[in-house]
């Protein structure tokens, strides 16, 4: 969410960032929302000059009372009770006003960095880097799918039953791969400086609307029927929540957090055959990174946070491309952003296997985030990133440590996670 005051003073700029996004149909918010603040200070001008002269009133009623003039008294009497009928329709007015502001100032996109290449969609995202050799064995590479079932390390079918489309089982080396990898990424995290939580699974409705925009929110969440809960569709709601309405001293930033949940999303509008398997699902787990900073110091952690994701991926021997993503493909709340890409040696291209957001000060305004700095209090930035979400993550090591008789090689970093073994074969 913008700060009001830059947009009553800089509404081109806001029309034009709208415009970068090609979300034109917003554009009469900016108009809507100036005129409101107009009105809304207006109603404050007004209610401050009645509530001096109910004051200055008050004041000759008891001098007139003491006089003995009465009548003189009840009239000022009624004056100031007209005031206060007034004062009280002023101040029913300002609440429906600033709540109407609200809601518009929730639609308005956020800045983004002046970085961000301009484009419609992600059709229009920009590669960036290039990190490892992508290589096309001579053998077949299944899909991931047939690869886990050779190990009778999922179960599809079952899944299906008990819970519907979308849902999996995992058994056996996979169930314990899955595992190994977020047990890595945890480890790799903590030993970069950051503090591991295991944050609530479930948040309230001013938290959903505090970290994400209304068409993310109708894209993703759960609802928890009956109750103000939704399910998390990844740690970062949770774990920027933590900080709610809360004043930070400026000594103890940046907040560096790394946090392990499961995650739950409704994944409207999935196609395609890359949908199928445990691409794209409703549950899965995943390894995050968190951090809170000061504004000066977001796009330096920014850069650190997707390096990040990029060492672990090549620690486990998986080729990987950043992707920049264009104005239009930002999510509304977003300063700037680039997702992590692995390489699929069977389908010959790159695919998204996480996320890094700078999201400026949106998150913090909204959730009323505060730093007590030495000229005052201000907003820090938030910050999210992927460090691994397994299963997907578990498709690119699958088809990247396949070997040709069929086993998996296990990368050396993470055979302290499965038990020493440095593969794991098919099932005979």
């Amino acid at each position: 969410m913008l700060d009001i005051k830059f947009l009553r003073e800089n509404p081109e700029i806001v029309k034009q960032n709208i415009k970068n996004k090609f979300q034109e149909h917003k554009l009469h918010l900016v108009d809507e929302v100036i005129e409101l603040d107009k009105r809304n200070r207006e109603i404050k001008g007004e209610v401050e000059a009645l509530r001096a002269d109910k004051n200055k009133l008050s004041k000759q009623i008891g001098a007139l009372m003491k006089d003995g003039k009465k009548d003189e008294a009840e009239e000022i009497k009624a004056k100031v009770a007209a005031g206060n009928t007034r004062i009280d329709e002023l101040s029913d007015e300002e609440k429906k006003v600033e709540e109407e502001i609200k809601e518009k100032m929730m639609i308005i996109p956020n800045i983004i960095d002046a970085s961000v290449p301009i484009g419609k969609d992600d059709n229009e995202n920009v590669e960036l880097e290039k990190f490892g050799e992508p290589v096309v064995p001579d053998y077949e590479i299944p899909y991931h799918t047939e690869i886990m079932e050779a190990f009778n390390g999922v179960d599809m079918d079952a899944a299906g039953r008990v819970a519907g489309n979308g849902f999996y089982y995992l058994m056996g080396d996979i169930a314990r791969l899955h595992s190994a990898v977020i047990a890595y990424a945890r480890d790799f995290m903590i030993n970069k400086g950051f503090t591991y939580c295991v944050p609530p699974f479930m948040i309230r409705s001013n938290v959903v609307t505090g970290v994400m925009s209304f068409d993310e929110m109708d894209a993703m969440m759960y609802k928890i029927e009956g109750e103000d809960l939704y399910l998390i569709g990844t740690s970062e709601h949770s774990m920027i929540g933590k900080f709610i309405d809360t004043i930070n001293d400026e000594a103890s930033l940046p907040y560096t957090l790394t946090s392990y949940s499961p995650c739950f999303r409704k994944e409207k509008g999935a196609h395609g055959i890359e949908e199928r398997g445990v691409y794209r699902i409703h549950q899965f787990e995943k390894q995050e990174m968190v951090v809170i900073c000061k504004p000066e110091e977001s796009m330096d952690w920014y850069d650190k946070m997707w390096r990040y994701t990029v060492e672990l991926f090549r620690s486990l021997d998986i080729p990987v491309r950043t992707l920049e993503c264009c104005s239009g493909d930002l999510a509304d709340l977003k300063v700037k952003s680039v997702d992590v890409e692995a390489w699929s040696p069977r389908q010959q291209k790159y695919f998204e296997v996480g996320s890094c957001s700078n999201l400026g000060d949106a998150q913090a305004r909204r959730l009323r985030i505060r730093v007590k700095g030495e000229n005052g209090n201000y907003l820090p930035h938030t910050l999210n990133n992927t460090v691994v979400a397994p299963p997907r993550m578990l498709i690119a090591f699958l088809e990247n440590n396949l070997q040709a008789d069929g086993s998996v090689r296990i990368p050396e970093v993470l055979r302290p996670y499965m038990g020493g073994i440095s593969e794991i074969k098919k099932e005979q």
